[in-house]
């Protein structure tokens, strides 16, 4: 699987610092709308969110299909002495392993495109419907596949990251499929000191969520107060121009 292969680069890849800098005002502000304190988060990789969340006095659980990722949201935890519980679970059983009657359910960071098809999406959906208590938040973080598939946006904006004398460069990119999925490249490239560059790419299947069929599946689950924006700022959904596409809704 794609993200156990790049599970020991994934703290490298991401600038956590400054991207827990930018969401996590907006994150809180939309738990404490629902005055939350028992937060899930799905697909929570290395637990950065759920560490942070902690952190900030929520009662966190974070759960991943992938246990190396689990593993390190572990070691993540325990470096940072925060009580955090961490699960190796994916959609469909989050209820089951995690538990249920959460005040809130994150699934950040374009997780929800790994599911490929409209029943695994609608047993996601129930699923995370059983994880929340009634009027329970969801907060979803893709990509804005509208605007990818509209123009056709195949690259992203490289990342690097430097360790000492070890430089690691990260590109991402993507293949658009005859069945209207995607497949996600992801390149890493590692050198030392003037050495030969080192490659690994893994891939992974994606469905490209457009903000219609996302929030069509979302009310056949079950939820209601469905709002979009554009990103973690409150900016407002545009189909063109947005970088991502926020949604939380209310599971009636």
């Amino acid at each position: 699987m794609m993200y156990d292969d790049f599970s020991s680069n994934y703290d490298r890849f991401v600038n956590w610092p400054g991207r827990l800098a930018a969401e996590l005002p907006f994150i809180d502000r939309q738990l404490q709308a629902v005055e939350a304190r028992r937060v899930l988060d799905a697909a929570c990789g290395t637990g950065r969110h759920a560490i942070a969340l902690a952190k900030h006095g929520y009662v966190t659980v974070g759960a991943d299909l992938s246990a190396p990722m689990i593993e390190r949201a572990r070691e993540n935890a325990a470096a940072g002495q925060v009580d955090a519980r961490f699960e190796v679970a994916g959609f469909g059983e989050l209820a089951a392993r995690a538990g249920g009657n959460f005040d809130a359910l994150l699934c950040l960071g374009n997780s929800l495109p790994r599911v490929l098809n409209a029943e695994d999406m609608s047993q996601s959906l129930a699923d995370f419907g059983a994880a929340l208590r009634p009027g329970g938040l969801l907060l979803i973080q893709n990509r804005n596949f509208d605007a990818v598939l509209s123009r056709r946006e195949r690259w992203m904006e490289p990342q690097t990251y430097r360790e000492g004398s070890i430089e690691w460069l990260f590109w991402r990119f993507y293949d658009f499929e005859p069945d209207g999925r995607l497949t996600f490249n992801m390149i890493t490239l590692r050198r030392e000191g003037e050495g030969d560059w080192r490659q690994q790419i893994v891939s992974t299947r994606q469905w490209p969520l457009t903000q219609a069929e996302l929030t069509a599946a979302l009310a056949a689950a079950g939820f209601r107060d469905i709002t979009c924006w554009g990103d973690m700022q409150g900016a407002s959904f545009d189909a063109e121009r947005s970088p991502n596409l926020i949604v939380t809704a209310r599971f009636a």
